[in-house]
């Protein structure tokens, strides 16, 4: 039911392919990495290859028009976007895929399916763009169902409303991150929320998950954007009242705010927006010590200045991405206004990194720029090479957490230590651990971190789980949380389940008894179903 066909066993639509001097770049680097010098690749699957067992679900014929059986629907599903996930596809296992997929056109579609799944005991899987890294969308095992249905909310895809005078606007959730800017372009405002995944995420997605977005500091995550929110529950509608702020009571938002679907189905939301920037001002800085980077980076993230980029990248992964030679790391500045020039704000930020050892000359203006513009194509360009990565045996995972400034020596030492340590037991060889900061917060910052090993393209799936464990939880061991953007899904709820307070459990349980009672949407993302 897709326009252009996505690949159902990786990033992007069917058709579009690195060229052959990109995958030899991707190649060498990975050969610098991890000592490898030759790579063997699997072929990609097709759809007719692929065997998957037959549906378990007789769609009816008063929803015959919004839903299907399709074998590619079905396939292209199953999964997200995860390492995981994308391994088990080359390996053509699609041991549990939706029996249905539906595409529901309006609300009273959503609610017909809702009774539907309710009468036959049917888990619901709610599906935005599918760019789940951690098994958000991927269909439960569970004996208590006796089938799954896939809601995909791509029909959802409108911008409703937009109160330019407010700079806000009333948008449909299941729009992606280019179909909502090229809505809102004519007005001049935009969301300016462009995180890894934008090109095929939605906005119900970023809202389900509790996404991080385009600036470092300030408007991070997507909460700060929302107004207000619609959500379709198989109990009825929540709907919150639009206000700039409110302190009336708990709000209904944070409820929906993270709940991936296990609470409801968001149908649209009320979100903040900014005029687009005419002023930008960007400078790549360089520091030979680190601990003196995250200094600089500390009291930049402290002065009030809150530049919307701030990215500081270790000397291996900048190398990797074209950024540095490896002999500095790199601090990634920018700042933008729709009002006025920023150069001043540059300058004092500039003014920070001088006095912890950064180092810049008017000189190399456009080599910085070229540096930053390096990073952030690399970085964009990731997930459409995971399935090539992956087909020569290459595994790559990104770890993100939040920890405070007094605890981050701590966690960076003590996770690159446990990864590095992981990766050789698992995998008999050395392999690469870099960390980056993504966004940063006055009192601490938000730690991502990128590994890459070389493992058994017959046991990939189980070696990355292996090191994944161990890795997530040095993460948590030293103080940092389980997540700081990529969510909860299946994956990390071992972790959450023990940082969420036990009786807040309780709590949840009781407002899915409310909203859910028989607990059909995306069971095991917060909790197992009782």
């Amino acid at each position: 039911m897709q326009t252009r066909r996505r690949k159902f066993y990786g990033w992007g639509h069917e058709g579009d392919a690195a060229s052959p001097g990109e995958v030899r770049e991707f190649e060498r680097a990975w050969t610098r990495l991890l000592g490898v010098e030759h790579f063997e690749p699997v072929a990609f699957p097709t759809v007719e290859e692929v065997v998957i067992a037959p549906p378990r679900i007789a769609i009816p014929p008063s929803l015959a028009g919004i839903c299907t059986s399709e074998k590619y629907e079905r396939l292209y599903h199953t999964y997200g976007a995860g390492t995981v996930d994308v391994a088990l596809a080359l390996r053509r296992e699609f041991r549990n895929p939706p029996d249905v997929v539906a595409y529901p056109k309006t609300e009273q579609d959503v609610f017909d399916l809702f009774d539907w799944c309710g009468r036959n005991s049917y888990a619901i899987v709610p599906y935005g763009g599918g760019t789940s890294v951690v098994g958000g969308v991927n269909p439960p095992a569970y004996d208590r169902y006796r089938g799954v249905v896939t809601i995909d909310m791509q029909h959802f895809d409108k911008v409703l409303e937009v109160d330019e005078r407010s700079q806000s606007a009333r948008i449909q959730a299941g729009v992606l991150g280019p179909a909502l800017e090229a809505q809102l372009k004519p007005t001049g405002l935009t969301l300016r929320f462009f995180l890894q995944a934008w090109e095929f995420s939605s906005l119900g997605g970023w809202i389900a998950t509790r996404a991080a977005g385009h600036f470092a500091t300030a408007y991070t995550q997507i909460d700060d954007h929302v107004q207000s929110m619609r959500v379709l529950t198989p109990s009825g509608v929540v709907e919150s009242k639009r206000f700039p702020v409110s302190g009336a009571g708990p709000n209904p938002d944070r409820l929906f705010l993270g709940s991936e679907g296990a609470l409801g189905i968001i149908s649209e939301a009320w979100v903040r927006l900014h005029r687009r920037p005419r002023h930008r001002a960007t400078m790549t800085v360089r520091f030979t010590d680190y601990e003196r980077a995250v200094e600089a980076t500390r009291v930049l993230a402290q002065s009030g200045l809150n530049p919307s980029n701030a990215r500081l990248v270790e000397r291996e992964e900048a190398q990797y991405t074209g950024s540095s030679d490896g002999s500095y790391d790199i601090l990634v500045l920018g700042f933008e206004s729709a009002d006025h020039p920023v150069e001043p704000w540059l300058a004092r930020a500039l003014e920070i990194c001088a006095d912890h050892g950064g180092t810049w000359s008017k000189e190399t203006v456009a080599d910085g720029d070229q540096a930053s513009q390096s990073w952030r194509d690399k970085f964009l360009r990731g997930p459409h090479l995971r399935e090539y990565a992956i087909a020569r045996g290459v595994m790559r995972e990104t770890m993100e957490t939040a920890i405070t400034w007094d605890r981050f020596a701590a966690l960076h030492e003590h996770v690159k230590r446990e990864t590095h340590r992981a990766i050789r037991e698992v995998t008999g060889r050395p392999g690469s651990v870099t960390c980056r900061f993504t966004h940063i917060y006055p009192d601490g910052p938000a730690p991502y971190f990128t590994w890459f090993a070389y493992g058994d393209k017959s046991r990939l799936p189980e070696q990355f789980s292996a090191i994944k464990r161990i890795a997530e939880q040095a993460m948590v061991d030293a103080g940092g949380t389980v997540t700081h953007h990529h969510a909860l899904g299946r994956d990390h709820r071992p972790w959450y389940d023990k940082e969420r307070p036990e009786l807040f459990c309780t709590v949840l349980k009781g407002a899915k008894a409310t909203l859910d009672p028989r607990q059909l949407l995306n069971p095991g993302v917060l909790f197992d179903p009782s």
